[in-house]
């Protein structure tokens, strides 16, 4: 621990101030900067992808593990992942904010973070529009306000372009596998079943409490969902559809509605949401056109 103090103390050793940003992350903490950040450790892939987009990749001078977009966020440090983090190559890093998945990362690992005396932004997404308000926040406190706000109207405006293009059109029942075993599916709270209600999909296991629920096979035979979702990482990998294409009794494999996506977009809280969104939309109205 003594190493890290002296770590620490290092990383106090900064530039002065030019003006002070001030910015209150989702868990309620008012953060204060005597300047904007200028060196900053993201510690989840999403976060890392919303800075750059916030206008700040300049300002990320380390990452947490499987962070890969954009490209430049490959070629930063790593500093462990939400299991394990390793502090003394944060406190190296000299960084004057880190940026914390509140849900994400561990509150054991969260708490060490907080013994280090470096100001932590604590963001956790519930919806949509909370991706918005994460890019104007992070722009605020990096001072890339100009960028970040020009990113979020965007996100903001093909959002809305999705809710005007689908409304009015019939319903399109859908059950979303995210994993084949255990069968795990999203309840109406994800953030991938909000943005398919913006197209008029109703999802079969939406009322479901867990944000992730396991299903039962015969659950979903039950609810004959109109077309079933899933993502494949990967070209060569196997899509986990082929339980299903042996039940020629199901709507969604009678009609061919078996739709198989790529999960890198919709999977993560960042505004690239809305171009998985919009994709996937578009294979949902196929379907609902050929009912």
């Amino acid at each position: 621990m003594l190493r890290i103090a002296l770590l620490v103390a290092l990383a106090a050793c900064v530039a002065p101030a030019s003006f002070a940003v001030t910015v209150k992350d989702d868990a309620g903490a008012t953060i204060t900067l005597p300047r904007p950040a200028q060196r900053i450790v993201s510690l989840a892939p999403h976060l890392t992808e919303l800075l750059f987009a916030a206008g700040a990749g300049d300002r990320v001078v380390g990452v947490g593990a499987f962070a890969d977009y954009p490209e430049a966020a490959k070629r930063l440090p790593q500093v462990g992942d939400s299991a394990m983090l390793d502090l003394e190559r944060i406190v190296a890093l000299k960084p004057d904010l880190l940026v914390v998945w509140r849900d994400g990362n561990s509150p054991q690992q969260l708490q060490r973070l907080a013994t280090l005396g470096i100001p932590v932004y604590a963001s956790e997404m519930g919806t949509l529009a909370d991706i918005a308000q994460t890019l104007r926040r992070l722009g605020r406190i990096a001072g890339t306000e100009g960028v970040a706000e020009a990113r979020a109207a965007a996100f903001e405006q093909r959002l809305q372009a999705l809710r005007e293009r689908y409304a009015g059109r019939p319903p399109l029942r859908v059950f979303y596998q995210v994993w084949q075993r255990p069968l795990l599916t999203f309840n109406d709270r994800h953030l991938v079943m909000q943005g398919l209600a913006l197209c008029g999909v109703r999802n079969v296991f939406g009322s479901l409490a867990p944000l992730t629920p396991s299903v039962g096979e015969e659950a979903v035979v039950a609810a004959d969902p109109d077309a079933i979702v899933t993502g494949r990482s990967g070209r060569d990998a196997p899509d986990g559809l082929d339980g299903w294409r042996r039940l020629g009794q199901m709507k969604a494999v009678r009609r061919g509605a078996l739709i198989v996506i790529d999960p890198d977009t919709l999977h993560r809280s960042s505004d690239r949401i809305v171009e998985g969104l919009d994709g996937l939309c578009a294979k949902l109205d196929a379907v609902r056109a050929a009912r």
